[in-house]
Formats: structure tokens, C-alpha cells, sequence
């Protein structure tokens, strides 16, 4: 069962719901902090998931050509085009008549938090590292900071933050099903360095969210599927040579 995609989609859920009712109550200074804390957990899950790498250069190629391939082919700007043609029908029925955003911030919000539960790195990671491994530790770990995510913006879009959770679960139970396929084509060593390929992008999307460096995670995401062959090739090819 996809138990952690379930877990997350309820933690945004509830999340935006609280937001949308009580959010308004809370200071900008406590939202601010609590942000930055979030930076923080994602770096410390980054890490964790780094640790038991097994191939460091075969990790350190997936992610460079990773990133380059997605940055040649804009597929950052296709996914943030991808949450604005999703946002059209959230927001033509949750108007935004209560809230103090204009209606170009509303929007402009709105993508922003659609691309963030949808297409994050740590959520396509932990999509498919619950669907090969069953260990849904990641898409737990992420549904804490997603509750608390939701609940902030939701005190500045409304409720249409909960209903996110429609686009964000077919997106992750798409991976989850797709992952159960990959998975026997894979060995030991190449999950751990999968892990650690997704590790870097959940750093990465830490140092975004305290806003030290504006990585481009979203362009990144090729090097998850590139880890798989990168870290055959180096076990089996290059490694006897060495």
C-alpha cells in the first residue's frame, strides 16, 4: 500500500484546512522561524539518505548530468508551466475574495505551492523509494513539514491548499506504481546510491527554503533516473579497471 503518499496527502490536507481557519491568527515572525526550521530538517534528511552511498562518483555524475540535462531541456520552467495550467481550475472555483492577495499573487502563490508539493525532489524521491523499498520513512518525515507548509500558506490562499493534495496524490502513486517495476531490475548498491542521488536533492531543496541558494531542484530531477545506470556502468565497468 502506498501508505506514505496517503500520510502526505492527509498532512496537507489537515494542514490547509487549520491554515485556512486559524492561520491568520499567527504572526508573520513565528511562520518566518518556522520556515527556516524546515530548511533545516530536509538538509538533516539529505544527509541521512546520504550516508550509506555506495559510489560517490557514480552519485556525484548522475547528479551533474542530471542537472545539466534538465536545465538544456527547461524542465523547471515545464513543471512551473505544468502547476500554472493546474492552478486554472483550483482557483476559477476557490475565488480568493477574503484574502488579502490580489488576484496576480493569489495565482502566482498558488503555483508555487503546487510545484512544491507536487514536484519536489524529496517527494519524487520518497514516492519511489516507498515504492521499491517500502520504506515510507522519507514521505513521513516529509508529511511533518508539509502540515506545517500547508497550514502557512493556506493562512494566505484559503483552503484551496487542501485540495492540492488531488494533483499531488496521482502524481506520487504514479511513481509508486512505476517504482514496483524498477525495482527488480536493481541491485543493493544501486538503491543506496538512488538514496543518496535523492539525498542531495533534499539538501539542495533545503538551502531554497531558508533562501541561501536558489538551486534549481526542479531541474535536477533527471539525475534520479540516471543513478540507476550511472551506478551499474561504474560497478561493473569502470570499478574492475580501477
Amino acid at each position: 500500500m502506498p501508505l506514505g503518499i496517503m500520510i502526505n496527502s492527509a498532512a496537507i490536507f489537515i494542514g490547509g484546512i487549520l491554515g485556512a481557519f486559524f492561520g491568520q491568527q499567527v504572526s508573520e515572525k513565528f511562520k518566518l522561524e518556522l520556515t527556516m526550521i524546515f530548511g533545516v530538517c530536509s538538509m538533516a534528511m539529505g544527509i541521512y539518505a546520504i550516508g550509506p552511498m555506495k559510489y560517490m562518483p557514480a552519485v556525484i555524475f548522475a547528479v551533474v548530468i542530471g542537472t545539466a540535462l534538465g536545465l538544456a531541456i527547461h524542465l523547471g520552467d515545464k513543471i512551473n508551466r505544468g502547476a500554472a495550467w493546474m492552478q486554472k481550475p483550483i482557483s476559477k472555483y476557490m475565488k480568493n475574495d477574503k484574502l488579502a492577495l490580489d488576484q496576480d499573487d493569489f495565482i502566482q502563490n498558488l503555483v508555487t505551492i503546487i510545484v512544491l508539493f507536487c514536484a519536489s525532489g524529496t517527494g519524487i524521491y520518497g514516492s519511489l523509494d516507498s515504492g521499491m523499498s517500502g520504506d515510507h520513512s522519507v514521505l513521513i518525515a516529509k508529511s511533518v513539514l508539509d502540515f506545517f507548509t500547508a497550514a502557512i500558506f493556506a493562512s494566505q490562499l484559503g483552503i484551496v491548499v487542501s485540495f492540492i493534495i488531488i494533483p499531488q496524490f496521482i502524481i506520487f502513486f504514479i511513481l509508486f506504481v512505476l517504482a514496483q517495476f524498477i525495482f527488480p531490475l536493481t541491485t543493493p548498491d544501486m538503491i543506496l546510491d538512488f538514496k543518496a542521488c535523492g539525498g542531495v536533492l533534499m539538501i539542495a531543496t533545503g538551502f531554497r527554503i531558508i533562501k541561501v541558494k536558489m538551486f534549481p531542484t526542479a531541474d535536477m530531477i533527471p539525475a534520479m533516473v540516471l543513478i540507476f545506470p550511472i551506478s551499474w556502468i561504474w560497478a561493473n565497468w569502470i570499478l574492475p579497471f580501477l
